[in-house]
């Protein structure tokens, strides 16, 4: 509210000039989503005065609130040329990427926008742009969401779900084409939902689980050995080992049946010469994968002489 009283004065003033407002928020609470008041504010100025101000802000304000003031007030407007510029301050994305997902997801030419930050930004910005990919990315987005929206990270959690729902990831996966990047991709989602729990969809709460997994345990037969794919199979067989059927969202004799898919090609000559090659004793979590998840799973490849050892 004290952000949207300076904007009120300023906006009041027919003089007034988008340089004044470069340290006007640095005492005020700015908050890096959308804001109501704040937005009440530019619906209430004159659009021309408005974006002056805001791409005033973005562009030159030496200050984190006042830029974040000017982002906001950015976002409650259509304009396409402003995205290159809203592109831009996305890339630091962890203060200002809810903001400019925002402010992107309103336009003309914003999703492509979102996917271009998509492939750039890390951590709390990816969480924000990818949520807005799903929200309206619609078939544009619909590739990236399949390929490439989960990297990983543990905050992937959050979106996990939602990107599986809204990327129609059981026709993508049950279809006998699929390509190995829908499958790679797919069981890193699996991977980050079955560790999703208090942070976003887990496996019960995903109705589709059953088909999805059957069909991901399909394609992964037939795939060429790979360390991530190692990985992420390992991750996916612990949590059917470790999980009860109802948590899971499974019937307790096709989570066997799945966990004996899995181990069945884990445990192959090959996929095991291509754990041992891949695993570095430097790294913790191969550390940790190897004594907690293969240990549990008993997988030869860190059971036999050497890797483990």
């Amino acid at each position: 509210m004290e952000a949207a009283a300076v904007l009120d004065a300023y906006f009041a003033r027919p003089d007034a000039e988008p340089d004044e407002l470069a340290w006007a928020f640095h005492g005020a609470y700015v908050p890096i989503h959308r804001n109501e008041h704040i937005a009440a504010a530019a619906l209430r100025a004159d659009l021309p005065k408005v974006q002056q101000a805001g791409r005033w802000l973005v562009r030159h304000s030496p200050d984190r609130c006042s830029a974040l003031v000017g982002l906001a007030l950015l976002a409650t407007d259509w304009a396409e040329e402003d995205i290159g510029l809203i592109k831009m301050i996305g890339l630091l994305s962890d203060k200002f990427g809810p903001l400019a997902a925002d402010a992107l997801k309103r336009r003309r030419g914003g999703v492509e926008a979102l996917l271009w930050l998509g492939d750039r930004v890390e951590g709390w910005g990816r969480v924000y742009v990818v949520e807005a990919l799903c929200q309206a990315g619609g078939s544009t987005a619909r590739p990236w969401l399949l390929r490439r929206a989960c990297n990983g990270d543990f905050l992937n959690g959050y979106f996990a779900g939602k990107v599986a729902t809204a990327a129609h990831v059981h026709e993508a996966i049950t279809a006998s084409d699929a390509d190995d990047q829908v499958v790679d991709h797919t069981g890193r989602l699996l991977r980050m939902m079955a560790s999703a729990g208090g942070m976003g969809v887990t496996w019960k709460g995903y109705p589709p689980i059953q088909p999805v997994l059957d069909a991901h345990a399909g394609h992964l037969a037939r795939q060429a050995p790979a360390m991530a794919r190692y990985i992420d199979a390992a991750l996916i067989a612990d949590h059917l080992a470790q999980t009860s059927p109802s948590a899971a969202g499974l019937a307790p004799q096709h989570k066997d049946h799945l966990l004996n898919r899995y181990l069945a090609v884990l445990r192959r000559n090959e996929w095991s010469a291509t754990a041992r090659t891949g695993y570095d004793p430097a790294s913790k979590f191969h550390a940790w994968f190897a004594e907690k998840i293969a240990a549990r799973l008993q997988l030869p490849a860190f059971t036999e002489s050497g890797t483990a050892q």
